[in-house]
């Protein structure tokens, strides 16, 4: 059995793909693949409705934000977000606490003007406290990502802008694996291949009066108002997709919700600092413990420059016990594990103790 512990696209819940299996040629006895279904038939509307009935009851989605499904991925969100509320002042704030804000930020700055709202940090290790902030009261928005997928950053707060500036979350990595207060939110979004299904869907979550604010240079296709008012259905959406993202929610509602799976979070992540924490240094992780993300746990073996050998044996030993994707980002290297959602706790459990035994028959 292998377990797959990659950051995305990632392991999806072995119940979800089982139900894709028994439908992939003959959905709910209709004749066809759910693959073959028309965006505009009466099966497929149903799929899309149950699938946002699921997600507004999982995260209790106020009514006056719209939920949509959309393609591009992040990086489209970073310049949608952008081309869709920039107009409101022309300005924005941006959070920049790793890789993917870093890229957010430079992507916005061709359409406005970005105000970074601290310092360049030297490393992506931390979260400066909010009251460091230099924040603008008169930005169209303030954007943060609440998990760096890349450097295992993940906000321990949730980000106040002064009044009547809307709050822009990328929560493409963490998304469902905690509680959050949707209110508190101008936008939110998610792309799928992390914590919810396959990759070529993001899911966007807005307040219904932050539509209508967009560039004249915006795509049809990342226009959220229009997105809106064809009911995600202005192009062909990934159909395949959002079947396979209504299972996964679900699965969620049907394992403990959003309070289930924060709990198996809390747990797997904790397994593996556990022995990060305890091992006199072999193993180490440069995150401050405060913004250590559940999700995505990067460290180095052998010291915080990591030893090259002990590494790539590390990898081998993983693989060889069954699991794979361990190896850290290319631009920061060493080693992550993803525990998303479909991770099981007895999964991370056996990544503890493979990462155990290498540290007790390799310690000096």
């Amino acid at each position: 059995m292998v377990i797959n512990f990659a950051a995305g696209p990632a392991k999806l819940p072995e119940e979800v793909l089982q139900e894709v299996q028994k439908n992939l040629l003959n959905y709910n006895g209709c004749g066809i693949s759910v693959m073959e279904m028309s965006h505009r038939s009466p099966s497929y509307a149903k799929i899309q409705k149950d699938a946002i009935s699921s997600l507004r009851d999982i995260l209790s989605i106020p009514d006056n934000y719209k939920v949509l499904f959309m393609q591009g991925g992040g990086c489209g969100q970073f310049a949608a977000v952008c081309m869709n509320l920039i107009g409101r002042s022309g300005k924005a704030d941006y959070a920049v606490t790793g890789s993917w804000s870093a890229k957010a930020a430079k992507e916005a700055s061709q359409y406005g003007q970005v105000n970074v709202v601290f310092p360049a940090l030297g490393k992506y290790t931390t979260v400066p406290p909010l009251n460091t902030w230099n924040l603008d009261p008169e930005a169209s928005y303030l954007y943060y990502c609440d998990n760096e997928t890349v450097d295992g950053v993940e906000f321990d707060f949730v980000p106040v802008p002064p009044s009547n500036v809307p709050l822009v979350c990328d929560m493409s990595s963490n998304f469902l694996s905690r509680k959050i207060d949707v209110e508190k939110y101008g936008v939110i979004f998610a792309g799928a291949q992390k914590n919810i299904g396959p990759s070529g869907t993001t899911v966007v979550i807005i307040r219904e009066d932050l539509m209508g604010y967009q560039t004249k240079e915006t795509p049809s296709v990342f226009n959220y108002a229009l997105m809106s008012k064809n009911d995600s259905l202005f192009n062909t959406p990934n159909t395949f997709g959002i079947y396979v993202i209504g299972l996964v929610f679900q699965w969620i509602q049907r394992n403990g919700g959003i309070e289930g799976m924060s709990k198996n979070a809390q747990k797997k992540s904790e397994l593996i600092y556990d022995v990060i924490n305890k091992s006199n240094g072999f193993y180490y992780c440069p995150v401050d413990k405060n913004v250590r993300s559940r999700m995505n746990v990067p460290f180095r073996i052998g010291g915080p420059s990591g030893n090259d050998n002990l590494e790539k044996a590390f990898l081998a030993k993983a693989e060889n016990e069954g699991m794979i994707q361990l190896k850290g980002h290319r631009s920061v290297g060493g080693i992550r594990a993803s525990l998303y959602n479909a991770i099981k706790v007895e999964e991370a459990q056996k990544l503890a103790e493979v990462m155990l035994q290498f540290y007790e028959n390799n310690k000096k």
